[in-house]
């Protein structure tokens, strides 16, 4: 199908979440979101950016992300006409080295655009076919262990079939003995963020104790060696999250057995395209993975629901509630669990998921639209 963009539209809103969320990196209590659109004669396909508001997390931030955006991406595209939809965008910003979260909001938007053009659901057009996914939920570090025990409890009544907590030097073995004694038999994993080195092996390999799913990124992202040095030493299966920026990083990894499990984030990897080699790449090396979160709003939300549906992700992802993170969310109907924990998936056209564009406008603080 041949699509020409005939324009195309940065935004940033700001969301306040409904409770702090912490991390080795620090803690975050609003979200600076940049918003992409793709105009494409009558389809207007939308991305989201998921750089987070400080490099912390990635070499990018929001304001990077807006930069090139505006600089680069943006003219790489605007007034071409694509022949490939989705994956001849990604070709066409190659040439801009990395960046590949700024380029994942604006490849994301046009095969939203695309679906949207040829009538089909997003997660069909990617190959999907998973038609109910299961939710796991991502719980931040908090001001007490009671405080976590609590938030816990109400996760797990809710439904989620696999709780992630995040940890860093100071609040692990002890909050994971608590968890365990408290929980004994839910799905329980652990995120470090980068937080440890092997200097901290004697300590990582008490975590062997608690029956955990897996450690997720315990070590530098540019360690895919070093992680293959601890998961040797370690019963516990590492999960590589920052480490995997594409499918040569996921074929290394799993070469040097650095890990039994992936994380892929849309933003992280670039887009749709990178991320469904990547997945592709742990499906022929029996490798399970899973769809990490970054604090998207709905939108980001819903691509990751699309992403999920891929035969290969077969863990419980990040992929939960609206009402988890945001009071008023930016689409509608706002993604909901079930009391099983497990979201469905429907048959709309494109994203599957009404964007609140009055919302959007209210939340709006900059905005800028580039033609041809």
């Amino acid at each position: 199908m041949i699509m020409k963009i005939e324009a195309i539209t940065l935004r940033e809103i700001r969301m306040p979440l409904v409770h702090f969320f912490e991390t080795s990196f620090g803690r975050t209590t609003e979200r600076r979101i940049l918003l992409v659109t793709a105009h494409c004669e009558g389809a207007d396909g939308w991305g989201e950016c998921t750089a987070g508001e400080h490099p912390f997390f990635s070499e990018e931030a929001t304001d990077t992300a807006w930069w090139v955006l505006k600089e680069y991406l943006a003219p790489m595209l605007t007034g071409q006409t694509l022949l490939g939809g989705g994956r001849e965008a990604a070709f066409r910003m190659y040439g801009v080295r990395g960046h590949r979260m700024a380029k994942a909001a604006l490849e994301n938007a046009v095969w939203d655009a695309e679906a949207q053009a040829k009538n089909v659901p997003l997660w069909k057009l990617v190959g999907g076919s998973r038609r109910e996914l299961a939710a796991g939920v991502s719980i931040g570090i908090q001001n007490t262990h009671e405080e976590l025990l609590k938030k816990i409890a109400t996760e797990v009544a809710a439904g989620y079939q696999r709780i992630k907590v995040k940890v860093k030097p100071g609040w692990d073995v002890d909050v994971l003995a608590k968890i365990r004694e408290r929980f004994p038999s839910i799905m329980l994993s652990c995120d470090a963020n980068s937080a440890y080195t092997l200097d901290d092996l004697d300590h990582l390999k008490l975590f062997d104790d608690f029956r955990l799913l897996m450690i997720e990124q315990p070590l530098w992202s540019d360690e895919i060696y070093l992680h293959a040095l601890l998961q040797h030493s370690l019963a516990t299966s590492l999960c590589l999250d920052e480490s995997i920026l594409s499918a040569r990083h996921a074929m290394a990894a799993i070469e040097l057995k650095a890990c039994r499990i992936l994380n892929v984030k849309l933003g992280r990897v670039g887009g749709f395209s990178e991320a469904i080699r990547v997945h592709d790449v742990a499906l022929a090396s029996e490798i399970p993975v899973w769809c990490g979160g970054m604090l998207e709003s709905g939108l980001g939300r819903a691509h990751n629901l699309a992403l999920s549906t891929l035969p290969g992700f077969s863990l419980p992802g990040d992929v939960s509630a609206s009402a988890r993170y945001w009071k008023e969310d930016i689409i509608e109907p706002e993604v909901t669990v079930s009391g099983q924990g497990t979201i469905a998936i429907g048959d709309q056209p494109g994203r599957g998921y009404a964007l609140r564009e009055d919302l959007i406008e209210r939340l709006t603080v900059r905005k800028e639209t580039f033609r041809a």
